[in-house]
This record gives C-alpha cells, structure tokens and sequence, in this order.
C-alpha cells in the first residue's frame, strides 16, 4: 500500500484539537478522523518524533521523506539542519498503527516529553499530527491567550474575516 496518492486523494485534516490518550505501553490511540486523515495518503507507515523535546510530531512516511531530502540539500545552514536530523533520529521511529488505530510512540520519546499514561491533545498542521503533553498544551494556551485582543485586531487590520 505504499503508493503516492494524489492531492484530491488526500482527506483534509481534522480541524481543532482532538483529545487522545497513551497508554501505559506507551500507545497512542489515534481519533478516527486522524486515521482517516493518515490512510489517505495510502501509506501505513509514519514516522513519529520530536524536533524541540517538547511536542511530538507524527508524519505520514511521505512527508517525512520530504524532510529528509531537505536536511540532505540545506546550504544555507548544513550544520543546523544536521542538528536538527540528529534529534529527530535520536528521539524517532517508524511506526504503523495496530488493528485498533494505536501508534506505539518511540521509547525516549515518551520518557523525555512525558507521554506515558497520559492525556494528550492532537492538532494537524502543515502534514503532520503535533502531539501535546497536557503541560504543553497549557503552555501553549497561555501563550496564545496573551493579547488575544491586540492579536485578532491586527489580523483583522491585514484581511483576517
């Protein structure tokens, strides 16, 4: 099933934030939207792992592949991007969802972004499905929160509707 699929195959991704849980082996159980958003690009396989130890990040192998030839064609800064793929291969691993839609996250991963047995939040952007720790999630929010009003305004200044 390692086909490419063409844009009109591909499902959008779910909107918003879906809850999700890890278990205590360290599986993450997929919403059925994002399932569906993974299977459209007719790939079992991702490849799951975490850029900044902070958010986890899972992505269709294809996806992934294009990361890759990235970092493989950086010039502008070939040292930065070797870092980069050296944390992602260090906290990474290919994984492919179980009969019941469950992802079994890499084990430093899990341990280092503190994912075991935990709720976490799930948001799709720019190809990839970014996990949240609760602490994170909250951080965010906080964050995002902060002159919420002077953000929209601007946005609204430049187009926003």
């Amino acid at each position: 099933m390692d086909q490419n699929p063409t844009p009109a195959d591909v499902v959008e991704p779910p909107r918003g934030f879906l809850p999700a849980r890890v278990d205590e082996k360290g599986r993450l159980k997929l919403p059925v939207a994002v399932q569906q958003y993974l299977a459209s690009f007719g790939q079992e396989k991702v490849f799951i792992t975490s850029l900044d130890t902070r958010i986890a990040r899972i992505y269709p192998i294809s996806v992934w592949k294009e990361n890759e030839i990235f970092f493989e064609q950086a010039s502008e800064d070939p040292d930065a991007a070797e870092d980069v793929a050296f944390i992602a291969a260090y906290l990474g691993a290919d994984s492919e969802p179980d009969g019941q839609g469950r992802l079994l996250l890499p084990t430093d991963l899990r341990r280092t972004l503190n994912l075991e047995n935990q709720q976490v939040w799930l948001s799709c952007y720019k190809g990839r499905i970014n996990v949240f720790s609760k602490e994170i999630f909250e951080q965010r929010k906080q964050r995002a929160l902060g002159g919420l009003d002077e953000k929209l305004r601007l946005l609204e200044r430049r187009g926003f509707r």
